[in-house]
């Protein structure tokens, strides 16, 4: 039989796993090969942007500096609400990218 307090102690240790396990699974890196990166024609690399299937798309166009990009400018990789549970690469791009307002 536990006591009130090994359960208490293993309720916590519980929901701290839990909580680690959720910011494992956000931090998971986008594939270019994941469907709805194909379907958004995502790069990791915006200097790797196909220029005449994309001929408004610009170097300085990056995930970092769109709106939707959950990061700071200067991380490494984010969120993005298009890709739940994945993070985008800073230098990526997609076909969704909408500059972030200065």
């Amino acid at each position: 039989m536990t006591s009130r307090r090994e359960f208490f102690i293993n309720i916590s240790l519980i929901g701290t796993a839990i909580a680690g396990g959720q910011v494992f699974a956000q931090a998971a890196n986008l594939n270019e090969s994941d469907p709805q990166a194909t379907a958004l024609h995502y790069k990791a690399d915006t200097t790797k942007v196909d220029g005449a299937k994309f001929p408004k798309h610009t170097a300085a166009q990056a995930c970092k500096n769109c709106q939707l990009y959950q990061g700071k400018p200067t991380d490494a990789a984010g969120g993005c609400p298009l890709f739940a549970g994945k993070q985008v690469a800073g230098n990526g791009w997609c076909s969704a990218y909408n500059k972030k307002a200065s």
